[in-house]
């Protein structure tokens, strides 16, 4: 029997994500001195520091390296980033040997065509909405906002509602339990 979508974020202990298209909209902006700027949501930040709070472990796995992301990553507190990776999939089987955890317990997000394997890997496969068609037949869950617009935000959320935890969230930040 197929497990729902609430059974499969309820094991998870780890979220990854791809960055380009989305932690970010996918555009890469550089000046005429080469240097990069990408666009993150805040709200995304903040999703990824209430999961870390609950205990969920954040991972970065990009396929473009990027000092950008490496700040980022600091910012938010994020000690696992693996960038300039072209095997996704070799290095999940790393990261989950590294944090000891099968792969049902780990939440992937991601965007493009190099991120499938992985996302057919772990326990939550999740695409944005923006993400290439492609890739949305290959997941669990396509999230109605874009990359870098609110999707690993919606996704963290997802986390934490399928735990139980959101109820001791609503209470925290003073707002009605709606979800």
């Amino acid at each position: 029997m197929k497990k729902s979508v609430k059974e499969k974020l309820s094991r998870v202990k780890m979220l990854i994500m791809d960055v380009d298209g989305v932690l970010t909209d996918g555009r890469i902006i550089m000046d005429d001195a080469g240097r990069e700027t990408k666009n993150f949501d805040v709200r995304d930040g903040h999703g990824i520091k209430v999961v870390q709070r609950y205990g969920i472990k954040v991972v970065l796995l990009t396929g473009r390296r990027s000092e950008v992301v490496k700040r980022r990553a600091r910012d938010l507190d994020i000690k696992q980033v693996y960038q300039k990776v072209f095997n996704k999939k070799e290095i999940l089987a790393e990261i989950l040997r590294k944090n000891k955890l099968q792969a049902a317990e780990v939440a992937f997000i991601g965007d493009d065509i190099i991120d499938i394997p992985v996302l057919r890997a772990v326990g939550f496969a999740a695409a944005v909405g923006d993400a290439l068609d492609v890739v949305k037949k290959a997941v669990d869950y396509v999230t109605k906002h874009g990359g870098g617009r609110g999707a690993v935000r919606e996704v963290c959320e997802m986390i934490l509602q399928a735990q139980g935890k959101w109820p001791e969230i609503a209470v925290r930040y003073e707002f009605d339990d709606l979800g």
